[in-house]
């Protein structure tokens, strides 16, 4: 309904008359009272699915899941966000060289961030990108994120 009602408000903003039944309903709303039955009722239900749509728009939904790839279409596996950021700094940890690491996900990239010890930060950093994007191959995410590995030398 909303697209018909969006096609009609372009036609008419192109210079077209307006469809007849929204000349109709114009004329309707135009002519009742505000007290009518049926314009009371008419604003409750939109009023009512108004405030659905707001509570839809603030509930978190399904951010911290990410979709995981499926055999089948009439499957649907999820890993929760935590979880994959959890798996991907053990996967660092054990790079060598690597004190520490902070990895975080995002909406389509995946942030690393790692102190380095020993070796050179160089080649801390292709160890690092290798062990996570292999890491990421094996939590079989539906849509992979692009990876963003950052290493600075741990200060004593």
């Amino acid at each position: 309904m909303a697209g018909i009602l969006l096609f009609d408000v372009i036609r008419v903003r192109a210079g077209s008359p307006a469809a007849s039944w929204r000349r109709r309903l114009a004329e309707e709303l135009a002519t009742r009272p505000l007290d009518d039955t049926l314009v009371q009722i008419g604003a409750g239900v939109i009023a009512a699915l108004g405030l659905w749509l707001i509570i839809l728009a603030l509930s978190p939904g399904l951010r911290r899941q990410l979709p995981l790839q499926t055999p089948g279409t009439r499957m649907f596996a999820v890993l929760d966000r935590t979880a994959a950021e959890l798996q991907l700094r053990d996967a660092a940890m054990h790079v060598p060289g690597v004190s520490a690491a902070k990895v975080k996900f995002f909406q389509h990239r995946v942030a690393a961030h790692a102190d380095v010890r020993f070796r050179a930060p160089a080649d801390v950093k292709a160890d690092l990108q290798a062990a996570l994007e292999e890491q990421l191959d094996r939590l079989a995410l539906a849509r992979p994120p692009r990876l963003d590995v950052r290493v600075r030398p741990r200060r004593k």
